[in-house]
């Protein structure tokens, strides 16, 4: 995984992350943060994770808090079927760390419970 420390670039503004990537302020997240931080990361955004991004932030919105993989597997296996929503799948769109870390990340939210 590359060295993620400092500042990220966004429409002309640096933005604040940690040593992993996280944003310092949740507050400076948008979809230009979220395209950056995947190139950093030598991810290239579909479609399919955006509506994994989208599903975290509205989550996290509606409860304080993010979901857990079951959740989501079990909310993406409704939206796309058995094939492409289970934990394998989930965690080969984000290769970085699943849809729990990497997702977390690039959604603009806290670094889950227990994460290291």
């Amino acid at each position: 995984m590359p060295n993620l420390t400092g500042k990220l670039m966004v429409r002309g503004k640096e933005i604040e992350t940690d040593a992993e990537g996280y944003l310092r302020d949740l507050g400076d997240w948008s979809e230009e943060f979220a395209r950056a931080q995947a190139r950093r990361e030598g991810l290239e955004l579909t479609e399919e994770h955006w509506e994994l991004i989208r599903f975290l932030r509205q989550h996290f919105q509606e409860r304080g808090v993010q979901p857990q993989v079951r959740i989501m597997i079990k909310h993406f296996a409704e939206a796309w079927g058995p094939e492409r929503g289970n934990n394998h799948y989930l965690h080969a769109l984000f290769p970085n760390g699943g849809p729990q870390k990497q997702g977390n990340r690039l959604a603009g939210l806290l670094k889950t419970k227990g994460e290291h």
